[in-house]
């Protein structure tokens, strides 16, 4: 028996900041729900986050956090505290390491506040976890193990994040940016909000959507505000026809399209984590980061890496100014791969 819930537990999730790292929370979601089928689940997260969330069947309500990403602003966490002590939580789970993520539930008074010991948080956590980098490489694994009791630690359970939307919104978001509701169509997210390190050259994705037009496929584009210039490199590039939806729709927009999509063409960004938690097909790109922490969890997914020597750097930008470990993923071997997992789909 987990000592961390018990049937009935109100539980707070004090939600990452990043869109991918909010769907790999999901693991953690449904490993608690499991654990406590008539508990209730809250999240405390961002409003970019919410309709994140909210494709989460376990959870049951979603509290805006009002504080931007690195903002302390110690007096008002403490009033934050005080209005979440009114819903009577009994365990919350602080995924953020910062020692400022921690305030509010402190605040809260809630009785159980679970979290990895991160930043300095020794009076903040009264059940603090010790994280083991090595044997737990994956970033939804370290999420869910904050589940485990001291008298649990062997249990095995895996839950990887899985998105839900109703079709009926799913179609009408389609109808909303002017896509047929019943033509299929290949996702290109040529985004990655970390840095150009971890971005497909626009060349190249411009490349793929000629050879994916070719076989008369249609092709959107799809990324947040600060992808709109990639986005449009990648449409000016391209000699094919192409929805360009970069900056257009919100993150509830954009999941519909992703899941409305037949293929996602990804950077290892927090879309790539939507789209694998959608059940997509999922080609995904890895360059200065490594797909053994943060991969698309979904057997529908294949990664592309040339594993250099060079990578993974984790560098915002290439310290060697040729970001090499992506140029030499050629748009031939992706559209081969999209074939390929298209074939086997059909």
């Amino acid at each position: 028996m987990h000592e961390t819930v018990s049937e009935s537990t109100r539980m707070l999730i004090i939600a990452p900041s990043w869109l991918g790292d909010a769907v790999m929370s999901h693991s953690l979601i449904r490993r608690i729900a499991r654990d406590a089928p008539n508990g209730i689940v809250d999240v405390f997260a961002s409003k970019p986050l919410e309709d994140v969330y909210r494709c989460m069947p376990e959870v049951n309500e979603v509290l805006l956090n009002p504080f931007k990403h690195g903002e302390l602003n110690f007096l008002h966490r403490i009033r934050q505290g005080l209005l979440i002590k009114e819903r009577s939580y009994d365990v919350t789970y602080v995924l953020p390491n910062s020692f400022k993520s921690a305030l509010v539930p402190f605040f809260a008074g809630i009785p159980k506040r679970i979290g990895y010991t991160g930043e300095a948080r020794y009076g903040l956590l009264n059940s603090r976890k010790f994280l083991d980098k090595t044997n737990t490489p994956l970033l939804a694994d370290r999420y869910q193990q904050l589940a485990n009791s001291d008298a649990a630690q062997h249990d095995e359970s895996k839950f990887t994040p899985v998105l839900s939307v109703l079709n009926e919104e799913l179609n009408a978001t389609k109808k909303l940016f002017g896509l047929d509701v019943e033509k299929p169509y290949v996702c290109l997210c040529p985004g990655a909000e970390f840095g150009p390190a971890k971005r497909w050259p626009s060349q190249h994705f411009a490349k793929l959507a000629e050879l994916i037009g070719d076989e008369h496929q249609n092709i959107v584009i799809i990324g947040g505000p600060n992808d709109i210039n990639i986005g449009n490199e990648v449409q000016q590039r391209a000699h094919a026809s192409v929805v360009n939806l970069v900056g257009k729709t919100t993150i509830k927009q954009a999941i519909h399209i992703l899941a409305g999509s037949r293929h996602v063409v990804t950077n290892d960004s927090g879309l790539m984590h939507v789209a694998a938690a959608l059940g997509r097909q999922v080609t995904a790109l890895f360059g200065s980061s490594s797909p053994t922490f943060t991969p698309p969890l979904s057997k529908s997914a294949n990664i592309m890496s040339r594993s250099l020597a060079c990578s993974p750097c984790y560098q915002r930008e290439c310290p060697l100014g040729h970001t090499q470990c992506l140029i030499d993923i050629h748009p031939k071997d992706v559209f081969e791969k999209i074939s390929q997992t298209t074939n086997k789909a059909n």
